[in-house]
């Protein structure tokens, strides 16, 4: 198995394995490096036959804080290819998570943040515990959920996602659950028992049939996402570019 700094990969002996975001003293937060090791951890566990199943879970107090800041203010010093890159980069990631050919269970536990949002959108299933609490910021950065928006919003539809796409507004579990975004809100004592449970589900199944049905979701779903991330890619390093992006990021970063 590929080494990796920010991220682990664990696979049991059923072929379940268990994708841990790995960067607790920043909360899980997400920079260039786990980017990339995200985009290829989905291509090796994706290109596995023996896996069944992925759990995305985090170490530490945090599922995931979103965007690291350090890493958001190298954006903005980049010029515009840099920004480009970058940008494309993080909906490559988004994209091969969400076209992973196995059953992808977000196991939250604490809190998830911007891109934290977007790694349980793209999840199949999402416990969390009850405890967690959520909220897309960008706006107060000067930034938009431009990357994550596409998978965000179908996810839990427009009408849920105007509530909180750009208020920056926080919500708890129960809402998080009543618009989609979570599958099972639980006590944390009972997070591991329902994930096993979903787990449970998914060994009865056969393999290539899962592969095929969610490939088959995502198609008739009508929500082509593969002509969306040059525009969102664009959008974000738009808000690089922005004076708003500058100060906020600037005077988060003085806190």
């Amino acid at each position: 198995m590929t080494e990796f700094e920010t991220i682990l990969i664990d696979t049991d002996e059923r072929g379940i394995a268990r994708l841990t975001l790995n960067r607790p003293d920043k909360h899980n937060a997400l920079n260039a490096r786990m980017i990339a090791e995200l985009t290829k951890a989905a291509d090796i566990l994706g290109a596995d036959e023996s896996v069944r199943s992925v759990v995305l879970a985090g170490n530490g107090a945090s599922f995931c804080a979103g965007g690291d800041l350090g890493w958001m203010r190298e954006q903005r010093d980049k010029d515009r290819a840099g920004k480009m890159q970058e940008s494309r980069a993080l909906s490559a990631m988004f994209s091969a998570l969400d076209a992973l050919p196995k059953p992808l269970i977000g196991r939250v536990h604490g809190n998830a943040y911007g891109g934290g949002i977007g790694l349980m959108a793209v999840c199949d299933i999402v416990i969390s515990v009850g405890t967690a609490r959520f909220a897309l910021t960008e706006t107060r950065l000067g930034l938009i959920p431009a990357t994550i928006g596409p998978f965000v919003v179908r996810r839990t539809g427009e009408g849920y996602a105007r509530q909180f796409f750009f208020t920056a507004k926080p919500f708890d579990a129960t809402f998080a659950l009543r618009c989609g975004l979570v599958s099972t809100v639980t006590e944390a004592e009972q997070l591991d028992a329902c994930v096993e449970a979903e787990i449970a589900e998914i060994l009865k199944t056969r393999p290539g049939a899962v592969a095929a049905a969610k490939a088959l979701c995502l198609e008739l779903g009508g929500h082509s996402l593969s002509g969306l991330s040059e525009r969102t890619a664009e959008l974000l390093a738009d808000r690089w570019e922005s004076a708003e992006a500058a100060e906020g990021i600037e005077a988060f970063l003085a806190r």
